[in-house]
């Protein structure tokens, strides 16, 4: 019962910026080196595609919601006083990540992921946070290549994930992880289906390395 109990949170925390007190809200801005795989012929073409991982969210811990109580709407504050940690990303515009992977043999790369809808669900807490999540994605890429069709990927997806995070200190933490991500399937050449699924974009793993920054952004709740 817990996902009911956060998505309750959020939509009561969110509405009340306009006409509240003024609070310190810690932001986490995480960024890192990306790989990428995408299954099926550019993974045969080469196996390997650089890019980012970005982040940016506000991390209302189990402290800062007790400290914070009265900002919370009266009948969602025992519902805030049994979590222990709630994330909210102020932006949609803000990628997932970014493709950036110039040929280096024959394939080259660049686009960017937009998750517009996500959901994480902490397996551990503490110094050492372990974390499965999943999400609704928009990926939009250009492959340019020597041997595979020139291709302008513009899926919708679906991924799921396992992430550690491991904090350093209260303001410095980093985090390794797996992403897999399934689209909608797209031909090499278009943006149609292709005739057999091994034969198109569909699949597409990512494994990311981030360093993360947290500091208190002064807003109102």
């Amino acid at each position: 019962m817990r996902i009911p109990r956060l998505a309750l949170l959020c939509a009561a925390l969110l509405p009340s910026l306009a006409w509240a007190q003024r609070v310190d809200v810690p932001v986490d801005v995480g960024v890192g080196p990306a790989a990428f795989l995408f299954f099926g012929p550019v993974f045969e073409d080469q196996p390997l595609h650089t890019g980012l991982k970005l982040s940016v969210e506000a991390v209302l811990d189990k402290e800062w919601l007790r400290k914070n109580a009265r900002a919370i709407p009266t009948r969602y504050r025992k519902y805030a006083r049994s979590l222990d940690e709630v994330r909210i990303s102020p932006s949609l515009l803000i990628p997932d990540a970014l493709i950036l992977s110039p040929k280096l043999r024959d394939t080259g790369m660049y686009g960017a992921t937009w998750k517009p809808l996500a959901l994480t669900l902490p397996l551990s807490s503490g110094d050492a946070r372990l974390a499965v999540g999943t999400g609704l994605l928009l990926t939009y890429a250009y492959l340019h290549s020597d041997t595979l069709p020139a291709t302008h990927l513009l899926r919708p997806g679906a991924e799921l994930g396992l992430e550690l995070e491991v904090a350093l200190s209260r303001t410095v933490l980093v985090s390794l992880g797996w992403e897999s991500a399934l689209y909608i399937p797209q031909e090499l050449g278009g943006l149609g289906l292709p005739d057999r699924l091994r034969d198109g974009i569909f699949h597409v793993g990512q494994a990311y390395l981030q360093l993360h920054v947290r500091f208190p952004y002064t807003t109102r709740l």
